[in-house]
């Protein structure tokens, strides 16, 4: 393999997919060349000697605004099972910033209406207890009443789907955001927007971003608390 493979092949992985895709080629194709010359001793030079790194632009992060998320929610109105699961999974990700696998994984026994808090289970097994607000503790408490009617209460997962016979799985949150998007005439409405919503509203208080999952208050939350 020669550096103009590797130039082909950099540039084949921008087209197809992104500048920062091509990057993190990049990056581990010097750690596989450099491991072949230096332990293995395979070869006697890498390939990858002034091969140049893809430049990556800035991306803005999106947000979703308040009154976007008030429309969302807006589509949720109704006493019916679905309806009432929609809304407080809907204000989960708006009023903690949580990861769409957090929320969807989440059992009964992880969430506590004496505190107004949920156990989340994060990434890399870091487990954090969050606060959330009092419009989400009362979305989730009307729920829970709704929930206990349908044939699958007696599963430990908090979130059924349809009529409550089976956990709700993450594509299927998914779908159902996307739906409540278009209904609310919004494009682009996902779970990690919320996210980025959350840590752009916690920064813009003074609040510590750092990617290290500690507990994070209510107060902090942003909108539809």
């Amino acid at each position: 393999m020669t550096r103009a493979h590797v130039e082909v092949f950099q540039g084949w992985v921008i087209e197809i997919r992104s500048a920062s895709t091509a990057l993190n080629k990049h990056k581990g194709l010097q750690q596989l060349f450099t491991w072949l010359m230096l332990d293995e001793q395979d070869i006697d030079r890498s390939p990858m000697e002034r091969v140049k790194q893809s430049t990556t632009q800035k991306k803005i992060i999106p947000v979703i605004r308040e009154e976007d998320t008030k429309k969302v929610l807006g589509t949720c109105k109704g006493k019916d099972f679905v309806q009432l699961c929609d809304g407080a999974i809907i204000r989960f990700y708006s009023n903690t910033g949580a990861r769409l696998s957090e929320v969807d994984t989440l059992m009964l026994d992880d969430i506590d209406l004496d505190t107004n808090s949920v156990h989340y289970h994060g990434k890399g097994n870091k487990d954090r207890r969050v606060r959330f607000g009092h419009k989400t503790a009362r979305a989730i408490s009307r729920y829970l009443r709704t929930r206990a009617k349908p044939r699958g209460v007696e599963l430990p997962n908090l979130w059924l789907a349809g009529r409550g016979v089976r956990p709700l799985a993450p594509n299927g949150i998914k779908i159902m955001l996307k739906r409540h998007g278009v209904a609310a005439g919004l494009t682009g409405v996902y779970a990690h927007r919320w996210r980025h919503t959350f840590a752009h509203e916690w920064k813009r208080v003074g609040g510590d971003t750092g990617r290290n999952d500690r507990a994070t208050p209510a107060t902090s939350a942003g909108p539809s608390r």
